[in-house]
């Protein structure tokens, strides 16, 4: 592969000749943990809808005039949970499908077992690392907002009455809002690859976001076009789910459209899809970055050289081998 091939689409290419060598497997790791997160994206809102209307219902059946109000704090349990699954099914669906996708670029054979072998192995590094990340951009967030802030009582201190509708004040607002997202936009491409370097090289926190900086030297243009293909293409497809939402006089009759039913299976199997693509294409432009970096020749060749023969029956399965001129 030559490296005009390095690009958005090359690794595309790649990731779908990879994910067609193992369509069954990629099904598997698919359905076990990818479909409930996309089935979870329109379930989600449905049921927050749900326990709304179920709890107006029960004031209503019960009480016959407004139950007095009681101070007591009100824990988000949904959202909480909802929260604690999507994380717990998008590590797991990293690790799996990272460490299949690795292995079916070499050619080498891809193995349930193996694969979710790798999520008991990657799972608490990966969770680490998107600890230290979320800790990292928060603590961004807060020196901005609090520089911000600081700016605004230095000049009060100073005598100088800002109000919040004043010109200069919301450009100066604006602008450290801008500047704050770029930074973070900025952080994300420069990661990208941390979770695919926790799960193939054991390597995990600060040491893999320094590695993910130093593999996407020359490839962040590429990593940005993923990031806004993927985003855009998510966001996309959320909106039209978030549109399926029956409304309350509906549920309220009890019953829901089969049209709803419908929508929800077609647009649950494209989102797992989406996503499985985006899984396995962020492990593919690290196998692309390797070889950007010279790093991926010498392991080709023990590849070639100790365990695989290549057979007529193998196409699509053999290693594919990339160079760059």
């Amino acid at each position: 592969m030559a490296s005009n091939n390095l690009n958005l689409c090359g690794v595309l290419s790649e990731t779908k000749r990879i994910i067609n060598a193992h369509s069954r497997h990629f099904l598997a790791l698919s359905v076990l943990f990818l479909l409930p997160l996309s089935f979870s994206l329109i379930v989600y809102p449905f049921l927050s809808l749900s326990s709304t209307t179920l709890s107006h219902f029960h004031d209503s059946l019960f009480f016959n005039t407004t139950p007095p109000p009681i101070h007591t704090p009100d824990l988000p349990l949904l959202p909480i949970l909802y929260g604690l699954f999507v994380f717990l099914f998008s590590l797991c669906a990293a690790a799996s499908i990272t460490h299949s996708t690795f292995h079916g670029f070499y050619g080498r054979p891809v193995k349930f077992t193996s694969s979710i072998k790798s999520v008991l192995l990657s799972f608490f590094p990966l969770a680490g690392t998107l600890i230290i990340t979320q800790l990292i951009e928060a603590l961004l967030v807060f020196v901005f907002g609090g520089f911000t802030a600081l700016v605004y009582n230095g000049f009060a201190l100073l005598g100088f009455r800002i109000e919040y509708g004043n010109t200069y004040f919301t450009t100066f607002v604006i602008l450290i809002a801008a500047l704050t997202i770029c930074l973070l936009i900025y952080l994300h491409v420069e990661w990208y690859l941390s979770s695919v370097i926790v799960v193939v090289e054991s390597n995990w926190g600060l040491s893999a976001l320094r590695r993910s900086s130093y593999l996407l030297k020359g490839m962040k243009g590429v990593a940005f076009s993923m990031i806004i293909l993927f985003g855009v293409l998510t966001g996309f497809l959320g909106n039209l789910c978030a549109n399926l939402m029956p409304d309350s006089s509906e549920f309220n009759q009890g019953w829901v459209s089969s049209a709803f039913v419908f929508q929800t299976v077609v647009y649950t199997g494209f989102m797992t899809i989406l996503m499985l693509y985006n899984v396995a294409a962020n492990a593919v432009l690290y196998m692309y970055c390797k070889a950007l970096r010279g790093e991926l020749a010498f392991e080709i060749a023990e590849e070639f050289e100790s365990e695989y023969i290549r057979l007529p029956f193998d196409d699509g399965k053999v290693p594919h081998v990339v160079y760059v001129v």
